[in-house]
C-alpha cells in the first residue's frame, strides 16, 4: 500500500507489523530530507550574497527593487523630530501692493472711510510676468565719402556682431536646458516654444550648444591647471557612450576646482595628460590601477569602498570577525578624524595619541592569518596599501573618502542614462568643458544660469529702452 495513500482511519487499523514497517519507511526518508537540507544549506554559505550598494561599489540604482506586493520598509514619513516649520520669506519691496480697505460697517453701515487699521494682515503672491523675446534689430550705415570717395561702414558695439542671431540670456537658457537638466533637441525646442515664444530649430540648438563648448574651453582649460597645481587631488571615473561607444568621464577634484575630462580610454594616460609635469602631496581614489598611477607622493584609498566591501564578507559569513573588527576600525578613524577636524575640544598630543593607538590595532589585524578564508582577497589588499588606508589620520585636509569626486560625476551618469550619450565628439568635450566650469562656479557659490551668462557673451539688455532681466 502506498504511503501517500493511506487515510487516517486506514492507518488505525493497520497491524502492529505494517505499522513498525511504515515508520522505518518515514525514518529512512527523513534522513535522506535532513541530508539534503544539510547540502543546500553548505551551498548557500559557500555562495557569496548578492552584490548591492551596501556591500559594493554597484550604484544604488542597480539594486533589486520590492515589488509592489512584497514588504517595504518601515520607514517614518515626514518630516524629522525637533524639524522646523519652513515658510517663505517676506519679500521686503514687492512689486505692487493693493491694499484692501474697510468702507463701512457691515453691522451698523457707519462709514469707516479713513479710518486708520488696527492691524493688517499681510499675504504675498509669487508670479512669472509674461515672457516673450525681446528683438534688437542693428543697422549697419554705409556711406561714401564725398571728398574722397571711400566707402565707410558703421561699427556694432560689442555683442552685437552681425554674426550673432540669440543674445547670451536666450543661449544660456538653451544650453541650461540641455546641460542641466538633460532635455533633448525635441523637448528644447517645444519647451523655448511654449514657455519662452522662441522659435528655434534642432540645428540652431546644435549651433548654440557647439558655441558655448568653445567660449567654456578656455575657462576650463585655466581651472585644470590650477587643480592639477593643488596639494590633495581626488579622481573618479564612469562610462560614457560617444558615438554608440565605450568612452571613459573622468572627474579630478581639489579646493582650486573640478574638472571633467571625457576620453576614448580609462588607462592611466589619462591622468599622466591631466597632471604633467605637476605630483600632488596626496591623491585620493579608490584601487583603480590607473588612479593608483598618479602623481603623488602619498596615497589614500576610499574608506567608503573598503567598508562596503567588508560588509560583504560580513554578510557572507557572520562568524568570521576580522571584516567586523576592520569595519569598525575604519569607522571609529573616520569619527576621530570628525572630531578634530570640526575644531572639538581635543588636543593635539591626545588626538595623536589616538591615531597611534588606532595604526597598532590596524597593524595587529593585518597580521592575522586569512589565508583560508573568505577575507583572504580583501586581507591581501589591506596588506598591500597598509600605507593608504589611515593617511587621512596624519594629514587632516586629506578626506577619508573621494565620495566628492561620486557625487560630481552623478549629474553626468543622469545626462547618460537620459540621453544616452553624445552623437559627436565635439558634443563629449563641449559638455566636459562647460561641466568644468558650471561646478567649479558651483563650489564658489554661484549659481548655475549666470555662469552659463557669462560664458556667452556681453549682455545685450541695457541697448533696450526699457530694463528687461
Amino acid at each position: 500500500m502506498s504511503q501517500m495513500a493511506i487515510s487516517e482511519e486506514q492507518l488505525e487499523k493497520l497491524p502492529r507489523e505494517e505499522l513498525v514497517v511504515l515508520v522505518k519507511l518515514l525514518l529512512k526518508e527523513i534522513e535522506q530530507l535532513k541530508a539534503r537540507i544539510a547540502e543546500l544549506e553548505a551551498q548557500s554559505s559557500s555562495r557569496p550574497p548578492p552584490a548591492t550598494s551596501r556591500n559594493s561599489s554597484q550604484p544604488s540604482s542597480r539594486d533589486q527593487k520590492p515589488n509592489s506586493g512584497e514588504q517595504r520598509s518601515r520607514k517614518r514619513v515626514g518630516a524629522a523630530p525637533g524639524h522646523e516649520k519652513a515658510t517663505r520669506p517676506w519679500v521686503e519691496n514687492p512689486d505692487r501692493v493693493i491694499e484692501a480697505k474697510v468702507d463701512k460697517c457691515a453691522n451698523c453701515q457707519r462709514e469707516l472711510h479713513g479710518l486708520p487699521p488696527d492691524r493688517i494682515v499681510r499675504h504675498q503672491i509669487e508670479e512669472l510676468p509674461i515672457v516673450r523675446p525681446l528683438v534688437i534689430e542693428t543697422q549697419i550705415h554705409e556711406v561714401e565719402c564725398p571728398h574722397c570717395h571711400t566707402p565707410q561702414r558703421g561699427e556694432l558695439p560689442e555683442g552685437l556682431e552681425p554674426t550673432r542671431q540669440f543674445g547670451p540670456r536666450l543661449e544660456a537658457t538653451v544650453v541650461y536646458y540641455k546641460q542641466e537638466q538633460h532635455l533633448s533637441y525635441e523637448r528644447i525646442v517645444e519647451t523655448m516654444r511654449d514657455l519662452c515664444g522662441v522659435e528655434l530649430s534642432q540645428g540652431g540648438i546644435n549651433c548654440i550648444l557647439r558655441r558655448a563648448g568653445g567660449a567654456a574651453q578656455p575657462q576650463a582649460d585655466q581651472i585644470a591647471e590650477q587643480v592639477a597645481e593643488s596639494a590633495i587631488i581626488g579622481s573618479d571615473e564612469t562610462s560614457a557612450r560617444v558615438k554608440a561607444r565605450n568612452w571613459w568621464q573622468w572627474v579630478f577634484r581639489s579646493d582650486a576646482g573640478i574638472v571633467h575630462r571625457i576620453e576614448p580610454t580609462r588607462g592611466a594616460e589619462v591622468v599622466e595628460k591631466f597632471m604633467g609635469d605637476n605630483c600632488a602631496q596626496c591623491w585620493v581614489s579608490d584601487c583603480y590601477g590607473a588612479q593608483l598611477k598618479a602623481p603623488a607622493q602619498r596615497r589614500q584609498l576610499c574608506i567608503a569602498h573598503q567598508l562596503r566591501a567588508l560588509q560583504r564578507l560580513i554578510e557572507q559569513d557572520s562568524q568570521l570577525r576580522w571584516p567586523g573588527a576592520m569595519q569598525g576600525l575604519f569607522q571609529e578613524a573616520i569619527h576621530l578624524w570628525n572630531r578634530f577636524t570640526s575644531g572639538s575640544e581635543m588636543t593635539i598630543l591626545g588626538y595623536l595619541r589616538r591615531v597611534t593607538e588606532i595604526e597598532n590595532d590596524l597593524d595587529e589585524l593585518l597580521a592575522q592569518d586569512l589565508t583560508e578564508t573568505i577575507a583572504r582577497t580583501l586581507h591581501a589588499r589591506f596588506v598591500k596599501h597598509r600605507e593608504s588606508l589611515l593617511t587621512f589620520l596624519r594629514y587632516p585636509g586629506v578626506p577619508p573618502d573621494n565620495n566628492a569626486c561620486e557625487r560630481a560625476l552623478r549629474p553626468s551618469v543622469i545626462h547618460r542614462k537620459v540621453t544616452n550619450g553624445f552623437r559627436s565628439e565635439w558634443a563629449a568635450k563641449a559638455y566636459a568643458a562647460l561641466e568644468t566650469v558650471i561646478e567649479t562656479g558651483k563650489l564658489q557659490g554661484r549659481r548655475t544660469f549666470q555662469i552659463l551668462v557669462e560664458i556667452m557673451g556681453k549682455p545685450v539688455l541695457h541697448f533696450l529702452d526699457t530694463s528687461n532681466s
